[in-house]
């Protein structure tokens, strides 16, 4: 099966904060060029900060430029199943390739909690339904054996492992190996290389809105067999990472990074503290120094 790689697209926003869709399109299209899948309306696109007629709107936007060139994954994932619910059946009207669903934050959940919400998104939809494990972030975790239990939901395909444990992700990749047609992607970026070699169907990459020629590249040559190639742009992949994430928030540093390549895909809408000139000199100097300034 050929490993498929997505990057986890930024939202470009204008100077009053409102999308910027010419420009978010223009990502869209660098990604393709680049060989690369999209996630819409995840982390690093901010989806925490955008209305609900906004993520429809932009769902719309990616998918009509994307065109069928690629294959679309779309964050529908709120706190409360209602929202998710709704929101599911939008893209599932649009007509993307997956819908991912994070796991409800704020509100703490029981594994069983956490079954019976994304079962019911699975059941309202006909589009495949992926388990979103991001617990840094909402402090809810998926533990392996619910996604095993989940795993055998007919519309329920796979799993985006954000949680940044080979333990974690060892146990999805477990869980993939005893159900059929069940996916695991990578999140950390650090991992997509090992993840490709213990199975994974691919990665999902914030980093890859900086890099996406680098990204792309891991994935071409290992789908190639090529894995001294795969290893040295993982390497360059990692090593980027390492010194970008020292910065700060990491989606917050992707972002600022990716406008010092390209202004307008503007700032973000997120409370994070914002990068000062002291900083905004240290991302420049890393951008150079891997040859993206």
């Amino acid at each position: 099966m050929t490993k498929q790689a997505y990057v986890a697209l930024v939202t470009c926003f204008n100077e009053d904060e409102t999308i910027n869709y010419k420009a978010t399109r223009a990502q869209v299209r660098r990604q393709v060029e680049a060989g690369n899948n999209i996630m819409c309306a995840g982390t690093n696109g901010d989806f925490s900060a955008l209305t609900f007629e906004e993520k429809v709107r932009l769902t719309e936007e990616v998918v009509d430029e994307v065109g069928g060139r690629v294959r679309v994954i779309v964050n529908a994932g709120m706190p409360a199943t209602f929202e998710t619910l709704k929101l599911a059946r939008e893209f599932d009207r649009i007509g993307v390739d997956g819908i991912a669903v994070i796991t409800p934050f704020f509100i703490a959940c029981t594994q069983d909690g956490l079954i019976r919400h994304f079962s019911t998104v699975a059941d309202a939809v006909k589009t495949p339904v992926y388990l979103y494990d991001i617990p840094a972030r909402t402090q809810n975790h998926i533990e392996p054996e619910t996604a095993r239990t989940l795993a055998g939901h007919g519309n329920i395909a796979g799993i985006k492992d954000s949680g940044g444990a080979k333990e974690t992700l060892d146990a999805y990749l477990q869980v993939a190996k005893e159900v059929d047609g069940f996916e695991v992607y990578s999140g950390p970026d650090h991992l997509v290389l090992w993840a490709l070699e213990h199975g994974a169907a691919g990665c999902i990459s914030g980093l890859g809105n900086a890099m996406p020629h680098v990204l792309a590249g891991i994935l071409k040559a290992f789908n190639a067999g090529d894995i001294a190639e795969a290893e040295r742009q993982q390497a360059t992949f990692a090593a980027f990472r390492t010194d970008l994430y020292a910065l700060g928030f990491a989606p917050a540093m992707v972002k600022r990074a990716l406008f010092l390549q390209d202004a307008s895909v503007g700032a973000s809408r997120q409370p994070a503290l914002l990068p000062n000139k002291e900083q905004d000199g240290q991302i420049a100097e890393i951008l150079r120094r891997y040859h993206l300034g």
